[in-house]
């Protein structure tokens, strides 16, 4: 019997780190196939190119799909998102998979699942079912939901959800958040190795920032960021900060980081793209994570390290007590700093109960990838919950 042809598409350096262990598994697995589409950032100079991480580590891209940016405004991201699903569909028309694997809910992602819709390739879906109500990465996520159909779910409730949204519950099942494989697997670099390699003193307290736009905010993103740059001064802390992703309103972020970053070179480092490996490490040695990316939700409570969540961006997410969240304003931010490294919540930091799992979710997902029977799933049946009268 011929091998199942699966086919992941990666187009950020924070899905391609979550997604790597799932990509070893199935690469090792001879009933399985592995096949990989790149494109997004992923091709982008400006974004660190890290196209070269993913070659790095030794996997075989079988399709690249650069996209072309012009800009990031609304108008040149569709232009953009147009040019993923034609690229992508043409990527899956040649390579022929027998499923298509996405995590998550950026805009090429929805790109590929509609792309696979419309050449009948049956789309699986990691991290489905979630809330993040300050972002559009909401209304994509379950519109992927919709396209999709296998769902490996966080946690619980967001399986309950993405039933909810008429997903039969044979094919939804709780995998656990794949990043915490990473933390479990990887070999992150002491504290010392990690200043030699990223030439930035670390043996000082340092926070870890990430900063991305919040697409559905009425705010300007660079006003926004200048809020959370006053608060890392206020601090008085060290502070790495990773590049922005490829949202719209990224250029003003980006450029604001940069100025900020060479105007306090020594207590300041910016870094487009530090590696699933660089970047976990740094989390297990910052004081604390600072921003709005769900690394902060999700990965952060597990070593545990506390964590200062800023706006809505992550709003409905599950989260746990080592997480404080507070509003974009620099005196809020810098209250939240002060607190988060406090020894009284650090009592709080130590005893926090993650909800998304304790790892093995690459290998449960490549169980059920190599098992599941795929004979007529592309004819979706709406599951109707029973009516509460």
């Amino acid at each position: 019997m011929r091998s199942r042809k699966i086919c992941v598409v990666t187009g950020s350096r924070a899905e391609y780190g979550l997604l790597y262990w799932l990509l070893k598994e199935i690469e090792t697995d001879l009933s399985l196939d592995l096949q990989l589409i790149v494109t997004g950032s992923h091709l982008e100079e400006a974004h660190g190119k890290t196209v070269r991480e993913i070659e790095g580590d030794g996997f075989v891209i079988d399709a690249r799909v650069p996209l072309d940016p012009q800009g990031d405004s609304g108008e040149e991201t569709a232009a953009t998102m147009a040019r993923a699903l034609s690229g992508i569909a043409e990527a899956l028309a040649h390579l022929k998979p027998d499923l298509l694997m996405v995590l998550g809910d950026r805009y090429e992602i929805l790109a590929a699942a509609e792309a696979a819709m419309l050449v009948a390739v049956p789309v699986a879906h990691i991290h489905g079912g979630e809330l993040t109500e300050g972002a559009m990465d909401e209304a994509m996520r379950h519109a992927v939901t919709k396209m999709s159909h296998l769902h490996f779910t966080a946690a619980n409730s967001y399986r309950q959800r993405v039933i909810q949204m008429g997903e039969n519950p044979n094919s939804v099942f709780v995998s656990g958040a794949i990043g915490i494989d990473n933390i479990k697997r990887l070999n992150l670099i002491k504290q010392d190795d990690l200043s030699k390699s990223l030439g930035f003193d670390l043996a000082r307290k340092f926070l870890l920032v990430t900063y991305h736009p919040e697409t559905l905010a009425d705010d300007s993103p660079g006003e926004a960021v200048e809020e959370l740059l006053a608060a890392i001064d206020n601090s008085g802390f060290a502070a790495v900060i990773t590049g922005v992703n490829a949202d719209p309103g990224n250029k003003e972020i980006s450029t604001r980081l940069t100025d900020f970053a060479k105007q306090r070179n020594g207590k300041v480092l910016l870094v487009q793209s530090l590696g699933k490996t660089r970047y976990l490490s740094a989390m297990k040695h910052c004081a604390a994570v600072v921003g709005n990316s769900s690394s902060g939700i999700i990965e952060a409570p597990a070593f545990p390290v506390p964590t200062v969540n800023i706006g809505d961006r992550q709003k409905g997410r599950l989260r746990t007590n080592s997480i404080i969240d507070c509003g974009p304003g620099r005196a809020e931010i810098t209250a939240a700093i002060r607190r988060a490294i406090g020894p009284e919540f650090g009592k709080a930091v130590c005893t926090a109960q993650s909800p998304y799992g304790c790892g093995g979710t690459a290998e449960r997902i490549t169980t059920i990838l190599k098992e599941i029977d795929l004979d007529g799933i592309l004819l979706k049946t709406f599951y109707d919950l029973p009516i509460v009268p």
